[in-house]
């Protein structure tokens, strides 16, 4: 006879659906393969006049959140609500209270996983939190389970399926920017508002998460330095690709000496890279071990299903645990206690469009600026001229040997305040 394991859920949006029909499609495959009868008993929803486009008995809805964090016949609460607040609150409720957390909530987890893990580990239950990055893509259990004994030099990941739709669509089509974002609006990839996508601030707390499980040490989203797709155009995708490069928007760090070095901003790739094949709406994350070299997960990273099904591999995974008496995790899966600093974002090689001036000597003021802060030109390229706020002007391309990205800017703007350019238009990081 199988084992019933009762769930709270917070939310019946996209991925609350998502999830409930993944445990209904499947849970007589699930019983017959743990011995545990899992059911949803109880679900948040302060709207059950709304339409969910799914049918679930009246009867489990409830507009008190008290009725799942402090029932004490609920083993494990699903928050599936999304932004940091009140999500946070109620799961170190429901952790206080006894209950096993799964959720979602990157936002949550990056901003507050240090509090939360430490809640998880003096009340001596579970935390999980696989479907926070990479939605279906199983990275986090495999970093934390049979990757554990590997220690990682860094991680690159195309973590938001709005922007790589973006960037594969301007890329294939030739289509703008906005016209591409319309397009991603109408078919559900982006949401009406889409800044937290495109400006790669969903990103960040993806990379967030990652640092803190692959390095063992803090970077919080905000201290992540950050830039979006919104300045890509279709110039510097088209260079990119006569140069044999893709653009994707990153959210990378790397491990060198006893510091971290991260950033999310768009990035050239070349095309042999297996990140730079990753297209539309898929994610996927790309990591160094010392122990099993290069490794790529591949998936869809959004979607109701896809991430419900991540949510439900926590639930029967802490549900295993729970049946046996043994869920206590030994171990907390976020760190904050390595010796590792965070330390921004380091040198690269970097992709620069400048808007030049059609006239004499440019170049050379150029070339002179760079050279007095120590920075080298590899490729230098001048595409046709175009007219930009009533001037004539060309867009110059270079592409610079590895710099701090503080020593670049310092360069840039001292570029900028001399009459050598019109505007910097776009600087993108070169893999």
């Amino acid at each position: 006879m199988s084992k019933k394991i009762k769930v709270g859920m917070l939310g019946i949006g996209n991925v609350g659906r998502g999830t409930y029909q993944a445990l209904e499609m499947n849970r007589s495959l699930i019983a017959e393969k743990t011995g545990l009868d899992i059911e949803i008993v109880k679900i948040l929803n302060r709207s059950p006049e709304k339409d969910r486009g799914i049918e679930i008995p009246k009867e489990k809805y409830t507009a008190d959140v008290q009725e799942i964090i402090a029932n004490p016949e609920i083993d494990i609460v699903a928050e599936l609500i999304g932004g940091i607040e009140p999500a946070t609150t109620y799961m170190a409720e429901a952790l206080a209270n006894g209950k096993h957390v799964v959720t979602a909530n990157k936002a949550a987890i990056a901003a507050n996983g240090e509090k939360l893990a430490a809640l998880a580990q003096e009340n001596k239950v579970l935390l999980r939190f696989e479907a926070a990055v990479a939605g279906g893509i199983p990275i986090l259990s495999s970093l934390t389970g049979p990757l554990l004994s590997n220690e990682f030099t860094q991680v690159h990941g195309i973590l938001n399926g709005t922007t790589n739709y973006i960037l594969t669509q301007m890329s294939m089509y030739g289509k703008s920017y906005e016209d591409v974002l319309k397009d991603a609006q109408e078919k559900g990839f982006a949401e009406a508002d889409p800044t937290a996508d495109v400006e790669g601030l969903d990103a960040a707390n993806k990379l967030s998460i990652l640092i803190s499980l692959i390095f063992g040490t803090a970077a919080l989203p905000e201290d992540i330095p950050t830039r979006g797709i919104t300045t890509v155009s279709n110039v510097d995708i088209q260079y990119a690709e006569d140069a044999g490069y893709k653009i994707k928007l990153l959210g990378s760090a790397e491990r060198v000496g006893d510091k971290v070095y991260g950033n999310v901003e768009p990035v050239l790739l070349p095309c042999e890279h297996p990140l730079a094949s990753v297209n539309n709406e898929f994610n996927a994350v790309f990591v160094n071990g010392n122990a099993v070299d290069e490794l790529m997960f591949y998936g869809r990273g959004a979607g109701p299903l896809p991430t419900g099904s991540a949510v439900l591999g926590d639930i029967i995974d802490m549900a295993g645990k729970t049946e046996k008496g043994s869920a206590f995790d030994i171990v907390p899966k976020l760190r904050y206690d390595s010796d590792l600093k965070f330390a921004g974002e380091g040198s690269s090689k970097y992709y620069v469009r400048m808007a030049v001036p059609e006239k004499s000597g440019i170049l050379g003021k150029i070339t002179t600026i760079f050279g007095e802060h120590d920075i080298s030109i590899e490729v230098i390229r001048q595409e046709a001229a175009y007219e930009l706020d009533g001037e004539q002007v060309v867009s110059l391309i270079v592409i610079l040997f590895r710099t701090e990205k503080s020593n670049l800017m310092k360069a840039l703007d001292k570029i900028e305040k001399s009459d050598a350019i019109h505007s910097v238009e776009n600087i993108m990081r070169v893999e």
